[in-house]
């Protein structure tokens, strides 16, 4: 029997897999040790995740977006709100969602209704007084009045640098080359390698002629991945435009020196002020201190020093019988 046949003879002895849609998500790792300790209560979890998938599948396409809620809004607070202002009624808001952080709501909610009809409505109650702050009601679908992401925003502006980043370590010059050169005309790569293998570091710089080239580097979706890695591109740091240190010291120094020539003509002043308060300072006697006593270590310094050698006797010899 060859192999083919005996891989084919074991397919065909193995059951199928049956996944039951129906039963319930199995626990995480976290969950099953909660439950060991007893900490866990799986009923309310099941509840949790049915409320979960009701809240799903009541999602409408159609809703508005309110905010400028004070803190203390409640879910009564928007009913009460809506159906006294508009002809919507309770049971046609199909799902109010305020989400909260620590306790405490974020400061706007979504309303999801059942046609078109009814979010123009909602939408015209924009600006009225809820809790004492004035509503700001959109569609759901509505980013108006959102700011745009400015792709390749980073520290730097706008320059003909590109810096590219997460490049695979195969990417070559070649490859860089050849994917932005429909951006403008490249004047140099300069590629981060490694001394031992010489592959790629993950980064590298493509200098082109003007800013145009850059720009439309980072604004091309034909540039956003090269070889299947997306790539992350910012303006680089053009040190061409930079002022030589030279320069900004001579212009510091300059600056320095006009502002010290106001403060020398105040420092004369000043000086001359001070001569005049010492000539009219009445002069103290001075006191001779020759009286007052030395020091013992200045005392000795010219004492004579006693000799150190055995003293010969002088005296007579006395015997007692």
């Amino acid at each position: 029997m060859s192999d083919s046949e005996e891989v084919i003879k074991r397919n065909e002895d193995q059951e199928e897999l049956e996944i039951d849609l129906d039963a319930n998500i199995p626990l995480s790792k976290r969950q099953q040790r909660l439950l060991k300790k007893g900490k866990l209560n799986l009923e309310k979890l099941q509840k949790k995740s049915i409320a979960k998938t009701e809240d799903s599948n009541k999602r409408s396409p159609y809703g508005v977006w309110i905010g400028n809620l004070s803190f203390d809004t409640t879910k009564e607070d928007l009913i009460r709100f809506i159906i006294n202002k508009t002809d919507v009624k309770e049971e046609q808001l199909l799902r109010i969602n305020i989400p909260k952080k620590d306790n405490k709501i974020k400061g706007f909610a979504y309303i999801d209704v059942e046609n078109n009809e009814q979010v123009e409505k909602l939408v015209g109650l924009s600006e009225e007084n809820l809790n004492g702050r004035n509503l700001l009601i959109k569609n759901s679908t509505s980013f108006e009045g959102r700011p745009e992401k400015v792709e390749g925003e980073g520290k730097n502006p706008p320059s003909r640098i590109l810096f590219v980043g997460n490049l695979g370590f195969d990417t070559s010059e070649d490859n860089l080359r050849e994917h932005f050169k429909h951006c403008g005309d490249i004047t140099r790569i300069r590629m981060a390698t490694f001394q031992d293998s010489g592959k790629c570091k993950g980064f590298a710089f493509v200098d082109f002629k003007d800013e145009e080239g850059a720009k439309n580097a980072i604004s091309s979706k034909l540039c956003k991945i090269l070889l299947n890695r997306k790539l992350r591109m910012e303006f680089g740091e053009d040190r061409s435009k930079k002022r030589p240190k030279k320069f900004e010291q001579e212009q510091t120094n300059t600056e320095i020196n006009e502002v010290k020539i106001p403060q020398q003509r105040e420092r004369v002043k000043e000086d001359t002020i001070s001569n005049d308060y010492n000539r009219k300072r009445p002069h103290k006697p001075q006191y001779d201190n020759s009286a007052k006593r030395q020091k013992s270590s200045v005392a000795l310094v010219n004492a004579q020093r006693a000799s150190a050698a055995i003293v010969p006797s002088s005296g007579k010899k006395i015997t007692f019988d």
